[in-house]
C-alpha cells in the first residue's frame, strides 16, 4: 500500500511539473510585447478566437515587421491603430489578406482587433487597441478579436492622438515574450 501511495504521489508530482512547464511555455508564447517609449504593452493572444490572425501576428513579430511602425490613427476615447508599413492606413504586409474570424467576444478596454477595409476578408497586418468599453462596443462581431492587453494600458493611453497624429508614436520593438532573451 505504501508503495502504491508513493507511486501515485510521484505521478502527480511529475504531471504537475509538466503542466506547469507547458503553461509557462505556451503562456509566454501567446504574449505579444509592444515596446513603446511609454513602456511595454503586453497582449495575451487569443488563438482560440482567431487562429489565423494570431499566427500572422506571430509571424510578423518574429520577422521584425512591426518594429518602428507608427500609430497612424489614434482617436481619443476609441482606439489606437498601427501595423501599416506605409504609415497611412492603406498598407500591409506581403502576405495575402486573411479571412474574417469574427466572434461574439465583446470589444472592451484593451481588446486588440484586426483592422480591415469594408471587405470583411481584408485584414492583413494592421490592428487596433481599444481605449475603453463604450468606444469600441459597436465593433463586436464585425471585426476580428485576436488579443487582449493584460498590462501596459497606461502606455497605450499616452500614445499621441490624431488622424494622423502631428507627431506619431511608434512601436519600438514587437516580439513574443517567449522570444525575449
Amino acid at each position: 500500500m505504501r508503495m502504491l501511495t508513493c507511486l501515485v504521489l510521484a505521478f502527480f508530482a511529475i504531471a504537475g511539473a509538466a503542466c506547469s512547464d507547458q503553461q509557462k511555455a505556451g503562456g509566454d508564447g501567446d504574449i505579444l510585447v509592444i515596446q513603446t517609449k511609454y513602456g511595454p504593452v503586453e497582449i495575451k493572444l487569443r488563438p482560440d478566437l482567431a487562429p489565423k490572425h494570431v499566427e500572422r501576428v506571430k509571424t510578423l513579430a518574429k520577422e521584425g515587421f512591426y518594429d518602428g511602425l507608427k500609430f497612424h490613427r489614434v482617436i481619443d476615447g476609441f482606439m489606437a491603430q498601427t501595423g501599416d508599413p506605409a504609415g497611412t492606413g492603406a498598407g500591409g504586409s506581403n502576405y495575402p489578406d486573411l479571412p474574417a474570424e469574427f466572434s461574439s467576444e465583446p470589444y472592451k478596454r484593451g481588446t486588440v482587433g484586426a483592422a480591415r477595409t469594408a471587405d470583411p476578408n481584408s485584414a492583413n497586418s494592421q490592428f487596433f487597441i481599444c481605449f475603453n468599453d463604450t468606444g469600441c462596443s459597436s465593433l463586436t462581431g464585425q471585426y476580428t478579436v485576436w488579443g487582449q492587453v493584460v498590462s501596459g494600458m497606461d502606455a497605450v493611453e499616452k500614445i499621441n492622438k490624431g488622424e494622423p497624429p502631428a507627431i506619431p508614436d511608434i512601436m519600438e520593438k514587437v516580439y513574443l515574450k517567449s522570444d525575449a532573451k
